[in-house]
């Protein structure tokens, strides 16, 4: 059974929300301030969040930003029409997805689905762990080091993300638009060109010889994979 967490400060919208989700037999926790909702999380194995965006003491966007310091649980902002601004900068914060206010109970179970089935899908609710070694790679998530035989190196939030993302999935080939759609959280159209620089980059900074790479290697017209043993 999936955890669902519902915010907003707003006692009808909660309670609306609970009925509907009930339905499909999730599990329903509820908070009424973006601080109640990191409590709830912290305390709670939550799946996913439906979280307002106008709250009191802390708001909804405020609360995803701290929340995507440490998770990847699927949230979905619960806008009105009138915070259009607010819904781009709540995605730019990590929101999955944004309904707008009155909703229509059908497409908010839709949703739902959607991105529970996604989040299962890739591996979401399954526990990573924060210190990954390939070779002489040594990344440490909870330090948010990477070091390359045992010299530090320095790497911007995304290649840090497509180095993580890599290491956790070793051997396994991804596309251009899979890093793309899990690094960004966009739509992967006209991308690949954006992951290939910063494939090319990371590989400066980890390859010894980058045109002769031993980690980060291409699968010609399939994607990228870093190599579960870096060959010599």
């Amino acid at each position: 059974m999936y955890n669902i967490l519902i915010c907003d400060d707003e006692k009808d919208i909660v309670s609306a929300l609970s009925i509907y989700l009930s339905t499909e037999n999730y599990n329903i926790f509820t908070a009424c301030t973006g601080q109640e909702a990191l409590e709830v999380v912290a305390k709670n194995d939550i799946h996913l969040i439906l979280m307002d965006i106008m709250m009191p003491l802390m708001d909804g966007i405020t609360a995803t930003a701290k929340l995507r310091e440490t998770s990847n649980i699927p949230i979905i902002l619960l806008t009105a029409k009138s915070e259009d601004t607010d819904k781009i900068l709540g995605l730019n914060m990590g929101a999955d997805d944004y309904i707008t206010k009155p909703f229509n109970p059908i497409e908010v179970l839709a949703r739902v689905r959607s991105q529970l089935r996604r989040y299962t899908s890739l591996g979401g609710m399954t526990k990573k762990p924060s210190h990954l070694v390939i070779g002489g790679i040594d990344l440490d998530d909870e330090a948010k080091i990477v070091t390359v035989d045992g010299e530090p190196i320095s790497l911007t939030p995304s290649e840090y993300n497509i180095l993580k993302l890599l290491m956790e999935n070793p051997g396994r080939v991804f596309s251009s638009a899979q890093i793309y759609e899990r690094i960004w959280n966009e739509d992967a159209c006209g991308s690949g060109s954006v992951v290939a620089v910063h494939i090319r980059h990371l590989r400066e900074k980890i390859e010894i010889n980058p045109s002769e790479p031993r980690y980060l290697k291409v699968v010609w017209g399939l994607g990228y994979k870093i190599e579960k043993e870096a060959s010599k």
